[in-house]
């Protein structure tokens, strides 16, 4: 599959790429994306949910009131799940919620996510640009260049770039990321892909079996 380079300012350079059909154009695992998307959000969750259990709680010190006589159940102390103020049951405790997930299967499943995009025609490859300053206006003109505007973007990069990074971070509509670091849920999370000329490779060779 074979698709236009264009400029930043939204023209075409005359140049085309050659998306690899081993990762733009295999058939689409769900189950792999499924997997992983799961073990992304899974390994988010800070699992720091916490109750106290009734050897936790304050008080129990002493027996609240006499064995018998009173018509009431006996008692043996105040920080009885029972009573009002006492230890819970079964509460949750803190835990992680780690799902892991074969790297040959991540592998498997950013592949089927690029290849989504790729059926869905929504990835614009674009010319290596850079940024002497951190500057939003000068990233803002080029999504609106690209008629990105609005659209959920999101940016590959083939290295890191602190200045292009933090130019595009007040814009909400765009996620930037390393073209070997974007995972399947970013991917997938996102209306258009807009991929710099060199991050293709960068990308391709990190999905290589």
């Amino acid at each position: 599959m074979q698709i236009d380079v264009l400029k930043i300012d939204g023209k075409p350079t005359g140049e085309k790429v050659t998306l690899s059909a081993d990762v733009f154009g295999i058939q689409p695992n769900d189950h792999a994306i499924y997997m992983v998307v799961r073990s992304i959000q899974a390994n988010q969750r800070q699992g720091t949910h916490k109750v106290k259990p009734r050897n936790e709680v304050r008080g129990g010190g002493k027996k609240p009131f006499r064995q018998k006589k009173t018509g009431g159940a006996r008692r043996g102390t105040n920080r009885s799940p029972l009573l009002v103020g006492g230890g819970s049951i079964f509460g949750p405790h803190p835990h992680d919620y780690v799902i892991g997930v074969p790297a040959k299967m991540r592998k498997l499943a950013r592949k089927s996510a690029l290849a989504y995009k790729a059926q869905d025609k929504a990835i614009v490859v674009v010319e290596d640009f850079k940024f002497d300053q951190v500057k939003t206006k000068q990233i803002a003109g080029v999504l609106k260049a690209l008629s990105l505007n609005g659209k959920k973007t999101l940016l590959m990069t083939p290295a890191a770039d602190g200045v292009l990074v933090k130019s595009g971070r007040n814009i909400p509509t765009l996620n930037i990321r390393t073209a070997d670091k974007a995972s399947t849920f970013e991917i997938l999370n996102t209306q258009v892909l807009m991929i710099q000329k060199s991050a293709l490779g960068v990308l391709e060779n990190s999905l290589k079996n």
